[in-house]
């Protein structure tokens, strides 16, 4: 599956435009983790139980997007974007958002 930000491919041609597709994973911490990384924060730097579990998040975000464009018969899907957003205290969402396309062979 091609993924792309841009809303062609460079050296492919879009035989069709199958439509909107998306991912999303909502991930919360572990109090324990939680309470490490508050801890960690007190003095500074990076947050490796967050980094962790953000990218873990992201990750699941663009393996449903790919798992949508695929069921809908997509070779690749062009314009993605990802968002993320705090849904509540310690818990936040990827949403990875494109149009999926059937490339010419």
């Amino acid at each position: 599956m091609i993924l792309v930000t841009t809303d062609s491919i460079p050296g492919r041609e879009i035989e069709r435009v199958i439509g909107l597709v998306r991912g999303n994973s909502v991930r919360g911490a572990p109090a324990q983790a939680d309470f490490h990384a508050w801890l960690e924060n007190l003095v500074g730097g990076e947050i490796p139980e967050y980094t962790k579990l953000l990218a873990e998040c992201r990750e699941q975000a663009l393996d449903r997007i790919i798992a949508d464009a695929r069921a809908r018969g997509g070779d690749a899907i062009v314009g993605l974007k990802i968002t993320s957003s705090e849904i509540a205290n310690g818990a936040a969402e990827f949403l990875a958002y494109g149009t999926a396309v059937k490339l010419r062979a």
